[in-house]
């Protein structure tokens, strides 16, 4: 009698399929860089390090670590602490083109880690739909949905009380599916957005300010 693994051998290959270690805990292959203060300052002190089988976004220079490569149609679990002091950081998904807005953000959907929001969504230079986009959407009369400068680009999460007390690991997982991107933070639902303007791009951690560990960023392919 024939083994069900030869029987059916792509079930077997999808059931086991590994997750990808965006980052192997050692260096920071795999990723590229990109601060604005560098242009002019290339000796300025690096933003992103590997430090105790962490990586650790520092805050400054303001600036993103970037994916070499474009993904789409995945899960992305991130575990992550704020080591010092409460303060901001996010995930970019679908970035593309550099420093699209101020300068500084790369085209993308941010998934907001700023402590006490975790889990908005940030719209830069992309958009995406929530329900109760009028409650959920902080905007002036007549401002533009949107990912422009002038639009109303944040998405208030459904919950602020998904986070650890301050110091404690986080999980965020981002799941990417389509137009869809959804959030979950310690394992509570916290965004769910539909009609994203971006299917695939790089992945980006962002220094906003504030010392930042991670000790995972794992990807799963949904293809």
């Amino acid at each position: 009698m024939k083994s069900i693994l030869a029987l059916f051998p792509l079930l077997a290959i999808t059931a086991f399929a590994e997750p990808a270690a965006l980052f192997n805990g050692k260096d920071l292959s795999g990723w590229t860089t990109d601060v604005p203060d560098a242009d002019k300052k290339p000796d300025i002190e690096p933003s992103f390090i590997v430090r105790d089988g962490n990586l650790v976004s520092k805050g400054k220079p303001l600036g993103h670590l970037v994916t070499d490569k474009d993904y789409s149609d995945y899960k992305l679990t991130v575990e992550y602490r704020f080591t010092g002091k409460a303060g901001n950081c996010g995930v970019l998904v679908h970035a593309s083109k550099p420093r699209e807005l101020y300068g500084m953000f790369p085209k993308s959907i941010e998934v907001q880690m700023q402590s006490g929001q975790a889990g908005d969504f940030w719209c830069i230079g992309e958009n995406i739909e929530v329900p109760d986009m009028e409650k959920r959407r902080p905007h002036k009369e007549g401002q533009k949905f949107g990912g422009g400068p002038d639009d109303a680009r944040n998405i208030k999460n459904l919950t602020d009380d998904s986070e650890k007390p301050l110091g404690e690991w986080n999980t965020m997982v981002i799941e990417c599916r389509g137009n869809e991107i959804k959030v979950w933070v310690n394992g509570t639902e916290v965004n769910h957005g539909s009609k994203s303007t971006a299917s695939k791009g790089k992945i980006a951690l962002q220094a906003e300010g504030t010392e930042v560990e991670f000790r995972k960023v794992e990807l799963d392919s949904l293809k």
